[in-house]
């Protein structure tokens, strides 16, 4: 979906920023779909850059891996970026922040794909979606056990936002034509566009 997303506005020869780029995977599949885009791929991991470039392979040439968070990544201009999985471990603060530096390094109207926890907020409406959430993952085949382990964590560990919120931050930040491309149990997705 995300390449999807992004080869919407992003052209033959674009350049991506990838802000948590973890251990590659998405870097592969985006590469291997677009033979003629360039990336940067930044994590605060060491590990998980390593396992990135592994997961690469030959097609780590054409990606730039960088250790540190966004402050560390090049001033781009970007084509268009991705942040996948990385929103819900920072505080609002922290989100806006990135969010805006993501903003000023992406050429004008170009894209940005986020995609993360997020749910309403109320003490019912949270246990409801995480209920549902360990749910779905024992139906997959998850140890019921891991699975209450993994809620528990969610719930207690991670600066959760309700969807309304994500959207007023990325407004905040000055992104544009924000729409909802994925909803499944606790997990979102929005595309954005830098202002043309």
């Amino acid at each position: 979906m995300a390449t999807l997303l992004l080869a919407e506005s992003v052209p033959r020869d674009g350049h991506v920023l990838v802000l948590g780029a973890g251990g590659g995977l998405e870097l592969k599949l985006f590469a291997e779909q677009q033979p003629g885009w360039r990336f940067v791929g930044v994590d605060p991991s060491a590990e998980m850059l390593k396992l990135a470039n592994a997961t690469l392979g030959s097609l780590a040439s054409r990606t730039h891996l960088i250790e540190g968070y966004i402050d560390t990544a090049p001033e781009g201009p970007f084509d268009g970026a991705t942040c996948l999985l990385v929103l819900h471990f920072l505080s609002s603060e922290e989100r806006l922040c990135t969010l805006k530096e993501l903003k000023r390094r992406l050429k004008p109207g170009a894209p940005l794909v986020v995609a993360h926890h997020s749910f309403l907020q109320t003490e019912r409406e949270k246990a409801r979606w995480l209920n549902r959430y360990a749910a779905f993952a024992a139906a997959s085949g998850v140890p019921v056990s891991d699975a209450k382990n993994a809620i528990k964590a969610i719930g207690a560990r991670l600066p959760l936002l309700a969807p309304e919120q994500e959207v007023a931050l990325l407004q905040e930040a000055g992104f544009e034509s924000i729409e909802l491309f994925y909803a499944g149990f606790t997990f979102k997705g929005w595309v954005a566009y830098s202002p043309s």
